[in-house]
């Protein structure tokens, strides 16, 4: 694998999830196909960050799916520790990360992208977790 030639990875999520949804986020007209909580989203991150656990590769990520509380939620899930984001996400993301348990969110994002029929979003799914597990969303 190319991750052991490496010394660190940093995930590029805005144009990532652009091509692999083949839409722009931007575009009025396509970014109903855009939502990096679908299962074939968390599919990708979860083996970038596998890739990097396997190899003692440190694996980071920016772009605005690190800003939002449910996506940084599902990226903790997933196995990311170092994640960029705007200013105004620092307060309601570090409160969220104080309030959820990990494991927990890692164990929902593990059935859900092991379930059959792949390709829908689980976003209302973290939010009810979120709610029944007294997150700070």
């Amino acid at each position: 694998e190319l991750m052991a030639e490496v010394d660190f990875v940093s995930v590029g999520s805005n144009d990532l999830l652009q091509y692999l949804f083949a839409a722009d986020r931007t575009n009025a007209r396509v970014a109903g196909r855009y939502d990096p909580l679908s299962i074939p989203a968390l599919r990708v991150l979860r083996s970038i960050a596998e890739a990097g656990q396997r190899h003692g590769k440190p694996v980071t990520l920016c772009g605005e799916i690190g800003g939002g509380t449910i996506e940084a939620m599902a990226l903790l899930g997933l196995g990311y520790r170092t994640i960029s984001m705007a200013p105004a996400s620092i307060g309601p993301v570090k409160d969220m990360v104080l309030s959820v348990d990990i494991g927990r969110v890692k164990d929902l994002l593990d059935e859900a992208i092991a379930a059959p029929g792949g390709g829908r979003s689980i976003r209302d799914r973290l939010r009810k977790f979120a709610e029944t597990d007294s997150v700070d969303i």
